[in-house]
């Protein structure tokens, strides 16, 4: 009987170390997944569309105003590449058509009239651009051009010389904003400079500028298929 309790001691005696270390032991886990975070990447070929509003100087021919707001939509195509984690360089292709584009100016006294007809604005310009995520601050300049038509007439009948100013410059800027996978959209305020415009009469040769201010609203859609990706960090 003695042999039997202490050999039951004995057996007690190993197993609890044993039991200990196994409570003691981790369970393995694996480790976490690494972080992820949307990288926007601008680079690529965009195409899209705009609407907004032109707007242009008051031209005081004949003491009167010649020019007032008008209604534009247009498109607009180009690529940009982003050739740091925060800046974006580009150039764009833009045409925009004008509503309601036919003013007449005419001097009261001696009947000269001036005819000008405006159908649409367009520009190639570059564009450089600071990006953080998803928003582009960007400013553009480069070559303007017009679609004008004038017309001029000594005491309202006889067609006298006309010089019209259909090619200059623009400049402008913008905010670009990605919401989407290859989508974005944008506002933007842009200006152009078309030059002056001349009319030859008997009494006097009457001059003109030709500029606008436009701001429009637009989309793009971009052809980069990694906008955004998703990569670790």
């Amino acid at each position: 009987m003695k042999k039997i309790f202490l050999g039951t001691v004995a057996l007690v005696a190993l197993a609890v170390p044993a039991t200990a270390a196994d409570l003691a032991a981790r369970p393995y886990t694996k480790a976490p997944p690494p972080a992820y975070a949307p990288i926007y990447n601008w680079t690529g070929f965009y195409i899209g569309g705009h609407v907004g509003g032109a707007f242009g100087s008051s031209n005081n021919l004949f003491n009167s105003s010649s020019d007032d707001g008008r209604f534009l939509g247009g498109i607009q195509g180009g690529f940009d590449y982003q050739f740091s984690p925060n800046w974006v360089l580009g150039l764009e292709a833009q045409y925009s058509w004008l509503s309601d584009t036919t003013w007449v100016a005419t001097d009261i006294l001696t009947g000269d009239s001036i005819e000008q007809r405006k159908r649409g604005l367009g520009s190639v310009t570059g564009r450089l651009g600071y990006t953080w995520g998803p928003g582009l601050l960007y400013v553009k300049g480069g070559y303007a051009f017009a679609d004008i038509s004038t017309a001029a007439f000594a005491a309202g009948v006889v067609p006298v010389a006309v010089s019209t100013g259909k090619d200059g410059w623009t400049v402008g800027a913008g905010l670009e904003y990605m919401f989407a996978p290859n989508w974005s959209a944008k506002i933007e305020y842009q200006y152009y400079d078309l030059g002056n415009s001349r009319a030859a009469f008997p009494t006097g040769t009457v001059s003109w500028r030709n500029d606008e201010h436009t701001v429009k609203a637009g989309i793009n859609y971009r052809f980069n298929t990694a906008a955004p990706v998703v990569a670790r960090y």
